[in-house]
Parts: structure tokens; sequence; C-alpha cells
């Protein structure tokens, strides 16, 4: 019986295998490193472009600023320019108001048919008394009122007749309560803290 010592050739493949093994490992390692640089540097390159568009932005920010603060200053100048011209606007009704509310007033009477005898002005609020020839008149004085630009409301407080001795003449004593132009209602009141409005 012929014996063959396979020994040799068991470690020649079992070293052939580890150089093998070892081959695969240097090369997948190599293959992982070269992956990991062309990420690396395309990331890096990438970030590079950022922090550019970023500056750029930077830049672009800054000068819009400027831009921003003089258009705040334009705001604001064209704010006080408005509150002036509003108060301008305010003076010059208010000059121009009581002697438009008073030839209003006169325009509106129906002549030789009624006579005003008393006329108060408080707060936008005019009060008118005086004498008609009838109620008809009072209602006209009242219809004509109501259509000018000066008064805004008009409410009959009163109408009472007349009689005037020694002649055969009855007349009507009347009182009217106007809302002129400058009248502004009272804003109601504010709720407390922790009160309910109803």
């Amino acid at each position: 019986m012929i014996k063959i010592n396979l020994f040799p050739y068991r470690a020649a493949r079992i070293k052939e295998n580890i150089r093998r093994q070892v081959t695969i490992y240097f090369l997948s390692a190599l293959f992982l490193i070269l992956v990991m640089g062309y990420y690396y540097l395309n990331f890096t390159k990438e970030i590079q472009s950022l922090r550019q568009e970023q500056d750029s932005k930077k830049k672009e920010l800054d000068s819009f600023r400027d831009i921003t603060a003089k258009i705040k200053k334009l705001r604001k100048t064209k704010a006080e320019v408005e509150v002036k011209l509003k108060t301008i606007k305010d003076l010059e009704k208010g000059k121009t108001g009581p002697v438009k509310l008073l030839d209003d007033i006169a325009m509106s009477v129906p002549k030789d048919k009624l006579w005003l005898t008393s006329l108060k002005e408080s707060k936008g609020t005019l009060s008118l008394s005086g004498t008609a020839m009838d109620n008809e008149t009072v209602a006209d004085f009242m219809n004509r009122l109501q259509s000018t630009e000066s008064i805004t409301s008009v409410e009959l407080v009163l109408t009472q007749q007349r009689k005037i001795k020694g002649l055969d003449l009855s007349l009507k004593d009347f009182a009217l309560d106007c809302k002129t132009y400058a009248f502004k209602p009272k804003a109601p009141p504010k709720a407390k803290k922790g009160e309910r409005r109803r």
C-alpha cells in the first residue's frame, strides 16, 4: 500500500486561501476608503459652495438693511405728515364749520313764516327754539335742516300753541334738538378686568 503525504498540499492551499482573504479585505478597505474620499470631496465642495452662497446672501441682506432703514424712516415721516394734514383739515373744518352751520340755519328758515328766538350749541348738539305760523311750517323747517350738510339729525322736542291777545291769531312755539357735524357719540364704558360684558 502506497502512502501519499498530502500535508504540504493542504498547507499551500490554506496559505492561498489566507492570501486571497487578506487581498479581498485590503481591496475592500481600499475601495471603501476611495468611496469615502469621493463623498468627502463632494461634500466639501458642496459645503464651500453653500458657504459662498451664504456670504453673498449676507452681503445682499446688508444692502437691504440700509434700504429697509430708509423705508422705515420714510414711513415714519409719512405718518407724521398725515397727522399734520389731518390736524390742518380739522382746524379748517373748525374754522369754517360754525359759519357754514349758521348759514345753513339761515337758509332753512321759511321767510315770514318762522322766527327763531333762541340758538344754543354745545359739543355738537344744537338747541333751537322759535315761533312759527303753523305745524306745517315747523315740519318744513325740520326737513330743510335735515337736508343740510351741517346737521345730521333733527328731533322735535316741543310744540305749543300760543294765542296773541288782541289779534285773532294763533302761533306755534317750538323747540328742536339737532346733531351737527361736530357731534361725537360717547364711547361705551370699558369693562373692568374680570367683569363680563352683558
